[in-house]
C-alpha cells in the first residue's frame, strides 16, 4: 500500500503473558520493527485469565492505520468475545476481521505479510495458511 496505510494486529489470548509473548515473537521473527502495529489484549481488565471485550477494543483501535485489523485468537472464548464486538458493530474500528489461524504461527505471518504493506485480505489469507505448516 502506498497511501502509507498499514493492517494492524490484534492477538487475543486468555493469558496477557501469552498474547504479549507472540506479539514480542512476530514482531521479532518478522523483522517489522515498528511499522506494524500488534497489540495484544490477554486476560482480563483484572490481570486474571480470561477475556475482555474493553481490551479487545482498546487494542484494535490502539492499531487502526485506516488499511483494516486483523485479530487472531487463542481459544474458544476468545473467539467468542470477538464475534460478539463484530456483531454490535461499533465497538471495533471499520474493516476489523476475525482471522481463522493459529494462534502463534498464524500471528507470525500476519506481521511478516503486513509489514510488507499487503492488504487485510492478503494477511487474512497468509495467517491462515500457517494450518498447513508440517512440522515433520
Amino acid at each position: 500500500m502506498s497511501d502509507g496505510k498499514r493492517v494492524g494486529i490484534v492477538l487475543v489470548s486468555h493469558s496477557a503473558a501469552v498474547a504479549e509473548s507472540v506479539a514480542e515473537l512476530a514482531k521479532g521473527l518478522a523483522g517489522s520493527g515498528d511499522t506494524v502495529a500488534v497489540a495484544p489484549a490477554g486476560g482480563t481488565a483484572g490481570g486474571d485469565l480470561g477475556t475482555s471485550a474493553e481490551l479487545i477494543s482498546a487494542a484494535a483501535a490502539s492499531v487502526d492505520r485506516g488499511a483494516g485489523v486483523a485479530v487472531l485468537t487463542d481459544l474458544g472464548s476468545a473467539v467468542l468475545t470477538v464475534k460478539t464486538l463484530l456483531a454490535e458493530g461499533d465497538e471495533l474500528p471499520e474493516h476489523t476481521r476475525l482471522v481463522d489461524a493459529p494462534f502463534v504461527e498464524g500471528a507470525v505471518a500476519a506481521v511478516v505479510t503486513a509489514s510488507t504493506g499487503a492488504d487485510l485480505a492478503a494477511v487474512e489469507a497468509a495467517a491462515a495458511e500457517a494450518y498447513t505448516y508440517r512440522k515433520t
